[in-house]
């Protein structure tokens, strides 16, 4: 019954997750919970640093300086450059910065998502409002606990009927971005109308060919998400009925079937449990990290095989053939024929073919294995070919609580070599420590930040600071410091 029918008002999702959103403070969280968001920013503001140096985050910022007639003059700053602008184009170009190198954190259920991508927008309406970092850390678990429960609750989830995550990130954005400035519940309600009626994605973003807009709809759906809040707050209205309304979420989905089964959506698991005390659990913690800047299903393999040829001490030059049994759609997304010819960065981080190559041959894959020399490098080519990717349907079971991948490295002699991981490092079973994170932040912002000594000196200032994030009083210092 839609809400202006005759009789009591119905009572829709939007409104019962922005009821949960608006009364959640700071005080309920738990210990664990803000660590693991000071863990999840100090991870995400070093792949922002690395980012900051992409093309397309070049683009985007010449595009944006000239879009406002060279003069920055704006309440919200942005990373590195320290262009000033206004808060929807901060956030949205902050969080493509932390998204550009696919080097940022993953959770993969029914659905992956990146839950980083969110957190630039709240930063932003902080800075503007001179919000403090326990501010900042309540609407980053918001983002995430939100962004996550999403991301479960499809069976099987919005990627197998061929659209993307920032679908869903069209849900979780404006909440985090509303809960900073302090909206009402009904405010709120009006925020996920307005922000979900415009970014639903098809999955064509990371099929095929891979462009800059890859690393682009999610940042996408976080600037929509401060829009909307903003929107909101002055008045605007969306339809309250966006998940399980009339054509909402739930009814697009249910026109179509998966395997000759209707598309469905949980709602009970999405509502199951949400954390209201410091002795409840929050989704941040089950977030994983990437220790490649690579997709997310190319961790396990990548993994696999890095360990299986140091085990073994198999020089490239021996190899004859690499099998890699996956799960299908780890096959389907990282196997595809598009993937063994790799002409751009987004699609040499998105080929398991590639990933597998340059790894092999180099012994390592970081940022700059990527770089736009070494993916046309053509003597890469024939050991791509050597990469067998192969869907494993007894693997298939266990995902998504298990990344199982096992490689057979086959070399020249007729000997095989077979390694199997289930658990890529940066799952929340294997984590990064603080000190490995650190590690990662100076490697991607060591020569931003000023190169040698300085760099790395204020590589680690700006680690503490971000370790310490709930004793900021506002914004400025930690946006001072991510100024080159």
């Amino acid at each position: 019954m839609a809400s202006h029918a005759s009789g009591p008002a119905r009572k829709y999702l939007s409104h019962t997750l922005s009821e949960w959103a608006c009364g959640l403070k700071y005080e309920h969280l738990s210990d664990k919970a803000v660590h693991t968001a000071k863990l999840f920013w100090y991870d995400s503001l070093g792949c922002a640093l690395g980012g900051s140096q992409q093309e397309d985050a070049k683009i985007l910022l010449a595009h944006h300086r000239e879009m406002a007639g060279g003069v920055g003059n704006g309440p919200c700053t942005t990373f590195v450059s320290g262009f000033r602008t206004n808060p929807v184009d901060a956030a949205f170009m902050n969080a493509h910065m932390i998204r550009a190198m696919d080097y940022n954190d993953i959770y993969w259920k029914a659905d992956p998502c990146h839950p980083s991508d969110i957190i630039a927008g709240p930063l932003a309406l902080c800075e503007m409002t001179g919000a403090t970092g326990k501010d900042l850390i309540l609407a980053t678990i918001i983002a995430y606990e939100i962004e996550q429960r999403l991301c479960e609750f499809g069976v099987p989830g919005v990627r197998e009927y061929g659209w993307h995550h920032a679908t869903l990130t069209a849900f979780a954005a404006p909440m985090a971005a509303a809960r900073v400035l302090g909206l009402s519940v009904e405010q709120m309600v009006q925020a996920i109308g307005i922000c979900a009626s415009r970014t639903f994605t098809p999955g064509a973003v990371t099929a095929g060919r891979l462009t800059m807009m890859k690393n682009t709809v999610d940042p996408w759906a976080c600037r929509m998400g401060v829009e909307s809040a903003l929107l909101a707050r002055r008045g605007y209205t969306g339809p309250e009925h966006m998940i399980d309304g009339k054509e909402g979420l739930y009814a697009v989905f249910g026109h179509v079937h998966y395997k000759g089964q209707p598309a469905r959506f949980d709602t009970e698991a999405l509502l199951r449990d949400l954390p209201t005390s410091p002795a409840h659990h929050y989704r941040i913690t089950d977030c994983g990290m990437k220790s490649f800047p690579i997709e997310a299903l190319s961790h396990a393999p990548l993994t696999a095989m890095m360990k299986c040829v140091k085990e073994n001490n198999i020089r490239a030059a021996d190899v004859a053939e690499i099998k890699v049994e996956v799960i299908a759609r780890a096959a389907d997304i990282l196997g595809d024929p598009h993937k063994y010819r790799p002409d751009s960065r987004e699609t040499a981080d998105h080929s398991l073919p590639y990933c597998m190559a340059v790894g092999l041959v180099d012994g390592m894959v970081t940022p700059l294995q990527f770089r736009e020399e070494r993916v046309h490098d053509k003597s890469l080519v024939p050991i791509m070919d050597m990469v067998k990717v192969v869907a494993n349907d007894e693997f298939e079971a266990l995902f998504p609580r298990f990344q199982p991948s096992r490689v057979t490295v086959t070399t020249r002699d007729g000997k095989s070599y077979v390694k199997r991981v289930d658990v890529p490092k940066g799952d929340p079973r294997d984590p990064m420590t603080e000190e490995e994170i650190g590690v990662k932040f100076t490697a991607l912002g060591r020569d931003v930040l000023g190169g040698g000594e300085t760099g790395v000196r204020r590589c680690r200032e700006l680690g503490t600071m971000i370790m310490s994030l709930d004793k900021e009083r506002d914004m400025g210092g930690l946006m001072r410091a991510m100024t080159a």
